[in-house]
């Protein structure tokens, strides 16, 4: 079976993707941004970068610099239309199936060559908040139903978002709920003790969505006495949240390890730090099913995470294996719950029995690769 994978360069992506390496089909990816060009880490599969410039001139970057307004000019005539490249690749491949992860980035740009090719089975992959809060995307109601309509084949990482695409309309088959990345390879003999584990790990995104200066702003203003008893790790920090750590008299005063979001830091490297933390902290205003939330939880960290549209509390049960803040953006609740989960050994203990268990039986990478690779063969029938 040929499938045409359109997506942004991503690591999620690529890591589902590599879930059927080896599993008998033809596989090829629509690089829709054309930012990435050739992707090692799927490097068996077909890959179509490279696509949007029909000529790389000499001097580009430096007119591109210096004279901003002659470089546009110039790239109306030099850039190629998405759409019209993904029609000549739909004819070149003849694909059996397409599939789209999220839809505002990879959908919309070709949403009329996919109308065009109504005949082919279209498998649409929600991320994030694209399907739960389209609006701030700049989609239309109305786009966003045709775009349902169009899909013969829907994939959620949670059931809020598929009871989202019922509200707006998807009638066709919903394949289910599964990770974007495709599951998590959780590192068993990575996971420490409850009582050894000595990191307070935070996640880094301050971006308008994320709240990681509200986090570390309630523990140095509400409960500043913690840092004296844990080490503190940002993870994915934007450049906001690195030069607050920077330029903070507090945490310059504490044992604090800051990855930026700009570098890019191994998956199994941020997993050996979650199992050696004590408490995950993660803050959004908006959010599918955080990846992270599931790889903490699997590594055995108590999560304390935000709960936009109530989708965490899918997994998290508050009080039992984890805490749900009600407002991300209140210092005060943050640190409250911070407190409470340091305090409750017996708490933290029975939480990374239960969550490991949980979260390894639902999420644990090995055990989905046959779901997942079954599920194109649904498609194709």
């Amino acid at each position: 079976m040929k499938l045409l994978l359109v997506a942004i360069p991503n690591h999620h992506f690529f890591q589902w993707t590599n879930q059927l390496q080896d599993a008998g089909h033809e596989v090829h990816w629509f690089d829709i941004t054309d930012g990435a060009g050739f992707s090692e880490k799927i490097g068996w599969v077909k890959q179509y970068a490279g696509w949007r410039m029909k000529w790389d001139y000499p001097f580009r970057h430096r007119i591109k610099k210096y004279f901003p307004f002659l470089y546009c000019w110039i790239q109306r005539f030099n850039e190629r239309k998405v759409a019209l490249v993904f029609e000549g690749l739909i004819t070149d491949i003849q694909p059996d199936v397409i599939h789209i992860f999220e839809m505002q980035l990879a959908g919309y740009p070709i949403f009329s060559v996919l109308q065009h090719h109504s005949t082919i089975p279209l498998v649409y992959s929600s991320w994030g908040s694209d399907l739960f809060q389209y609006e701030r995307l700049g989609l239309t109601t109305s786009f966003v139903q045709q775009f349902l309509q169009r899909t013969n084949f829907l994939i959620t990482d949670c059931y809020r978002d598929y009871n989202k695409a019922l509200s707006l309309g998807f009638n066709q088959t919903f394949l289910g709920v599964f990770p974007g990345n495709g599951g998590i390879h959780f590192l068993k003999d990575a996971i420490a003790p409850y009582s050894q584990r000595a990191i307070i790990m935070v996640k880094g995104y301050d971006d308008g969505v994320g709240k990681a200066l509200i986090v570390l702003q309630a523990i140095a203003n509400h409960a500043p006495v913690v840092m004296n008893n844990y080490q503190l790790l940002v993870y994915s920090a934007d450049e906001i949240v690195v030069q607050y750590l920077k330029t903070s008299n507090f945490y310059q005063k504490h044992d604090v390890l800051v990855f930026s979001r700009a570098n890019y830091v191994p998956n199994e490297q941020i997993l050996n730090y979650m199992g050696q933390s004590v408490v995950h902290i993660a803050s959004s205003v908006s959010d599918g099913m955080p990846n992270v939330v599931l790889e903490a939880m699997g590594m055995g960290a108590f999560p304390i995470q935000s709960n936009p549209g109530q989708v965490t509390e899918e997994v998290i049960i508050h009080g039992k294996n984890g805490f749900l803040l009600t407002d991300p953006e209140s210092e005060t609740e943050i640190a409250t719950l911070l407190e409470l989960a340091l305090n409750d050994g017996q708490m933290r203990e029975q939480a990374q029995q239960y969550n490991t268990h949980y979260l390894q039986k639902l999420y644990d990478r090995g055990r989905l690769q046959t779901k997942i690779v079954s599920l194109y063969s649904q498609m194709f029938k």
